[in-house]
């Protein structure tokens, strides 16, 4: 059912409007001042005015329903603005029923999760082919921080082919895509058999890679299994449990340094990132990339704490899930959220290759936009 407006009032600072609905916005006349549409480019959509130009306090003189428009007038002989409603009415729903990645959904106990089961799975075959299912699957991937692509070519590359149906992928000094077996003195402990504990990769870029992307050529029944944990769930859960140890790991800067023969990478950023509302942004959590810290013995031994308690968390199996990717599987998921990390394996014994890359946040964000207006 549409909703179409059937009555209209203002007073010199506001308009009010009534809805077939039978509910009723407000909206403020410096607002609609700055959102007229003769003040918007037609090709681009973008503002031709700056705040600066605008009166400080325009004033309405009034406002009428006409063939489904509103038509307001000013005070101050600006010609007559006309606003769309269908247009109106859109901007009184919450900016997250339009945007997943502003509605994250939550899943503390990894442990109970079946990954198979709960999170997004489509194959390969099927996301080319049918946008209204790519869609749904970005969706999840966005909402939940994870998705995966099953029955991807077990050959050197399709991920690329497979990325570009999800978003761009950045070139780092690990190159276009990189490879995660074991060598012999790897300059990374990706690149080895050791058991990783969770985390998010490279928090000494600046910035961090949007969304990670892991391909299994060559899985491994022995060991090597991948595990996750929803580091947004966890940084709630220490919120609640533990207000301070939050607050001091959400408003300490914590360096994170690389260096390897090709780079030299330093970066500053707390463990839990939340913005000016308190709404979790990121999660940046990377124990072997800390550099040390340089705080007096006070600050130090506070931060460590809960530090140290946020580890403890990270390292609780119910927090976790557990699955083997096999071969052909590919894992994409959210890395300023989404912590990752793998148990140990053989390599002698039976060889484990996978291949990454990392996609810019944006324009997996993009993406979904793009098939949400309808455009391929």
């Amino acid at each position: 059912m549409i909703n179409t407006p059937i009555d209209v009032s203002t007073t010199a600072d506001e308009m009010v409007v009534a809805w077939s609905d039978g509910t009723r916005s407000v909206h403020a006349s410096l607002w609609l001042r700055d959102n007229r549409p003769e003040d918007r480019d037609a090709h681009s959509g973008q503002r031709l005015v700056d705040i600066a130009d605008l009166p400080t306090a325009p004033r309405l003189a009034g406002a009428k329903i006409v063939a489904g428009r509103i038509e307001v007038g000013w005070q101050d002989g600006t010609p007559v603005t006309a606003y769309d409603s269908a247009w109106l009415q859109g901007q009184l729903h919450d900016a997250a029923d339009a945007r997943p990645e502003l509605r994250p959904r939550h899943w503390l106990e990894g442990s109970t999760i079946d990954g198979r089961g709960e999170f997004a799975w489509s194959t390969f075959a099927e996301l080319r082919s049918n946008d209204a299912l790519r869609l749904r699957w970005l969706t999840r991937l966005i909402e939940d921080g994870i998705g995966f692509i099953s029955a991807v070519p077990c050959v050197e590359g399709a991920i690329l082919e497979a990325s570009a149906l999800i978003g761009r992928v950045a070139e780092t000094n690990y190159g276009v895509l990189f490879d995660v077996r074991s060598v012999a003195k790897p300059e990374n402990l990706a690149y080895s058999d050791f058991g990783l504990g969770l985390h998010t990769d490279n928090p000494y870029r600046d910035p961090v890679p949007g969304f990670q992307v892991l391909h299994a050529l060559v899985s491994t029944p022995d060991g090597g299994d991948s595990l996750f944990g929803d580091g947004f769930a966890l940084a709630d859960y220490l919120r609640v449990t533990e207000p301070a140890a939050f607050e001091l790991l959400s408003r300490t800067q914590v360096p994170f340094l690389y260096q390897s023969a090709e780079a030299e990478l330093y970066s500053e950023k707390p463990l839990i990132q939340v913005d000016a509302a308190g709404r979790l942004r990121a999660v940046h959590y990377n124990n072997r990339s800390i550099a040390p810290l340089h705080m007096v013995p006070d600050q130090l031994l506070a931060f460590y704490a809960a530090y140290r308690r946020f580890a403890q968390l990270l390292r609780e199996t119910r927090f976790q899930v557990r699955l083997k990717l096999g071969d052909g599987d590919l894992v994409v998921f959210d890395n300023r959220r989404t912590l990752h990390g793998r148990t140990a394996f053989s390599s002698e014994r039976h060889p484990r290759h996978l291949q990454g890359c990392y996609l810019t946040r944006d324009s997996v964000l993009s993406r979904a936009g793009l098939l949400r207006r309808g455009v391929r």
